[in-house]
């Protein structure tokens, strides 16, 4: 898998100095921990995205969550309507990962590899959500 820029932004900075700051795409939509699955699938198809970041009440992001866990989740036979995204990521263990923006990207994608992940949230210090590093397709 290759990493790639998703929105053009001039830099100085080889290949080998890049961070995720240089490469990560715009955050896109963000969505409460207690949406329901059903919710998040309507809100990820009028968003036209494959992926929602998930934030708690005080806007910490608690992960990101994609079209295909939530439809793997919805089509399971332990599903109900009452399902919420912070229940699946409670599944996950350390809601992660994440990424700064200072990590090389080199490192990012060598987590994003290990973690077996397409995209993953870019956060702050704080845990406020920057942006999100992606994968090509």
């Amino acid at each position: 898998m290759t990493l790639v820029q998703m929105q053009p932004r001039s830099t100085n900075a080889t290949a080998a100095g890049r961070t995720v700051a240089d490469a990560m795409d715009t955050a896109g939509p963000q969505v409460c921990d207690d949406m329901t699955v059903e919710v998040a699938l309507a809100v990820m198809a009028s968003a036209r995205t494959g992926h929602l970041l998930v934030c708690d009440d005080s806007g910490r992001c608690t992960g990101l969550v994609t079209h295909a866990q939530l439809a793997a989740v919805r089509d399971g036979s332990a599903y109900s309507d009452r399902v919420r995204l912070r229940d699946i990521l409670g599944d996950r263990g350390d809601r992660g990962p994440f990424t700064s923006p200072v990590t090389t990207m080199a490192e990012a994608g060598h987590m994003m590899r290990y973690s077996d992940v397409d995209a993953v949230p870019v956060v702050d210090e704080h845990g406020s959500v920057l942006g999100v590093l992606a994968h090509a397709r």
